[in-house]
């Protein structure tokens, strides 16, 4: 695999409803992997790369990200792009060797691996049965570079976010939704009073969503 990783399996032998699960900033691979059992009663394999680029965290204390920080400017697309490819290798690699339903495989990514999410399922609806983004946005900057297909108006998509979130505005999630909502892609907005978190509430409704929308499909 070119990503370090960490995985949650199911007991049997699949093939097995799917998670590809991408962190925020700062965090590594083991930041999500305790969603796997709480999320439908753990019947999904959940697969957690880490990404590709160091980023401190505190002093002495090193996390990953996925693209460097912009410190208030726009986002590095060349960077979101450049993981982008790195995950799509890694997506080619997992389907190879886990046991995946490839029906039901589904997309989700927190915060800056919400970006990431949003980068891979805009470009390739067809691969992902469904995508949750949590905390997250769509940059402007990054929508223009994407190629997005048609096949995006079949995508089942969650979206989650903070009216309280210090870090990633809550008007920008909102904005992010009405320009998805352009694309005619079949979304869900859902917002608590919450701030940059997954709270029980929030991983309740995430959990009926994913059972809804992959698990009985």
């Amino acid at each position: 695999m070119n990503l370090i990783h960490t995985a949650y399996q199911p007991s049997g032998e699949g093939p097995f409803p799917t998670i590809l699960t991408l962190h925020g900033r700062g965090a590594n691979a083991m930041d999500l992997l305790g969603l796997a059992p709480l999320l439908c009663g753990g019947k999904f394999l959940m697969i957690c790369p880490q990404g590709p680029l160091e980023t401190p965290i505190g002093p002495g204390m090193t996390g990953y990200a996925w693209y460097p920080m912009s410190m208030g400017g726009p986002p590095d697309v060349d960077a979101i792009l450049s993981s982008r490819r790195e995950l799509e290798a890694f997506i080619d690699r997992c389907l190879a060797s886990y046991p995946i339903d490839r029906k039901k495989f589904a997309l989700l990514g927190f915060s800056q691996g919400g970006v990431m999410s949003y980068s891979l399922a805009l470009t390739h609806p067809g691969r992902f049965a469904a995508l949750a983004v949590l905390s997250s946005w769509l940059p402007k900057e990054l929508e223009a570079r994407l190629n997005v297909s048609d096949a995006v108006q079949a995508l089942p998509t969650l979206i989650q976010h903070g009216t309280q979130d210090p870090m990633i505005e809550f008007d920008r999630a909102r904005d992010s939704v009405k320009r998805l909502r352009q694309l005619k892609l079949p979304l869900t907005f859902r917002e608590y009073d919450m701030a940059h978190e997954i709270t029980p509430g929030s991983l309740r409704d995430l959990s009926a969503w994913l059972d809804e929308k992959v698990l009985k499909t």
